[in-house]
């Protein structure tokens, strides 16, 4: 046996590999799709719109990527990991391209909103935890899974200020154009996952389910429902955040550029909070961790709403939600695989990620919705927070125990 072969039978070598690869396809992913809130404002104003019109495009891509997701996940489960991916990021790097010559609310529902959605259903955590997850033993998955969510918020953290660097130096236009090129970087990366090899269970061989079978016992069983209720309300902070935080710095007097400022500090945070959620999940209880992540959003979103805006207080918000932003990801996927197993983990974690994109279509859109008939933020915030506690509790009757199935004959 091969020193980078394990004893249970893990081809060790080619799972790192799939890891590196796999962040940083995530990297470039979530960090060039993040990005995009920057682009609210200057192309508002070059059209003449009101601020839906973009942020609608936001939100209709996180629906398509939502509900593209499960079927992506089901056909790489079948077919592999990195079809999906290279498929996807063909598509990812088609609609960023097409962004730049976009000049009606039409032309930017169908690149940023269609295509890059599409895009990213191959491209982004449903596809790459999966395909990584299914790697590594279930002693190192939770850790594995961390590592991968850490290294797409790496990507928010680099890639932002990049982005932010493209539109001040050549407009937007132009600057989405080259962020296409350095999306067509996953396609290659994408290889890294041919010969890779979901690793044994090390328990009793199971009984091969379909895909219905699959399907019918996760939405049975109320674990599953109450997953998709909390991650839906992750795709809602995340995306109002990401979409309007650069808009609503500006609204209240702070310099421009704050907003990059404050996404790349959440990006830089959140690799030690993914991280950290990944090796604690290992080690204590997943559900409660998830019930302190969204009970401590709710309290961080409170308290920079109602202090005094100031650049320190975004900082310190940026660093606070960042070790909270994507923390529920190597944890919600890692309860998906505890309680389901991996044959099927992207299938089922594409439906709980479904929930998550429309939580995150509604955040997007209703943010700008709210504040072209209010004028103001103020209760976007607020319904931020009511979610917040509702997903920390919703987390607290979960049940975590792995679901026993008959052995195969």
């Amino acid at each position: 046996m091969s020193q980078t072969t394990a004893d249970n039978g893990v081809n060790m070598r080619l799972a790192y590999i799939a890891l590196i690869c796999g962040g940083i396809i995530g990297a470039l992913s979530f960090g060039i799709r993040t990005g995009f809130g920057l682009f609210l404002e200057p192309i508002t104003a070059d059209l003449g719109t009101g601020r839906e019109v973009f942020a609608f495009s936001l939100a209709l891509q996180n629906l398509i990527w939502g509900a593209t997701q499960p079927f992506v996940g089901a056909l790489a489960d079948r077919y592999g990991a990195y079809k999906a991916i290279m498929a996807g990021a063909v598509f990812y790097v088609v609609g960023t391209a097409l962004i730049a010559v976009s000049q009606s609310a039409e032309m930017f529902h169908f690149s940023a909103g269609l295509l890059v959605g599409i895009g990213l259903s191959g491209t982004s955590f449903g596809i790459i935890l999966g395909a990584v997850g299914q790697l590594f033993p279930p002693e190192r998955r939770s850790w594995a899974l961390g590592v991968t969510g850490a290294a797409g918020s790496f990507g928010q953290f680099a890639i932002v200020p990049v982005a932010q660097g493209l539109l001040t130096s050549f407009g937007w236009a132009d600057a989405t154009l080259i962020l296409s090129i350095g999306a067509a970087l996953m396609i290659p990366l994408a290889f890294a996952f041919i010969k890779a090899k979901p690793a044994p269970t090390g328990g009793p061989v199971e009984k091969e389910m379909t895909i219905r079978e699959a399907l019918g016992e996760a939405f049975g069983y109320t674990t599953y429902w109450l997953l998709i209720v909390g991650f839906f309300v992750c795709g809602f902070h995340v995306a109002f955040i990401a979409v309007h935080i650069s808009a609503y710095l500006g609204d209240v007097g702070l310099p421009d550029g704050t907003g990059a400022v404050a996404i790349s500090i959440v990006g830089l945070f959140n690799v030690i909070g993914s991280y950290m959620a990944g090796v604690m999940g290992g080690h204590f209880s997943k559900k409660y961790l998830l019930s302190f992540l969204y009970f401590g959003r709710a309290v961080v979103i409170a308290v920079f709403i109602l202090v005094p805006p100031s650049l320190i207080s975004v900082y310190i918000f940026a660093g606070t939600m960042g070790l909270l932003w994507l923390s529920t990801v190597p944890l919600t996927s890692g309860l998906v695989a505890q309680i389901f197993g991996t044959r099927h983990m992207s299938m089922l974690f594409g439906f709980v990620f479904f929930s998550h994109q429309v939580g995150a279509f509604i955040g997007a859109w209703l943010g700008g919705a709210l504040f072209d008939s209010t004028g103001s933020y103020d209760l976007a915030w607020w319904v931020a927070i009511a979610l917040g506690v509702i997903a920390g509790a919703v987390h607290w009757p979960v049940r975590e125990q792995p679901i026993v199935r008959p052995a195969a004959a």
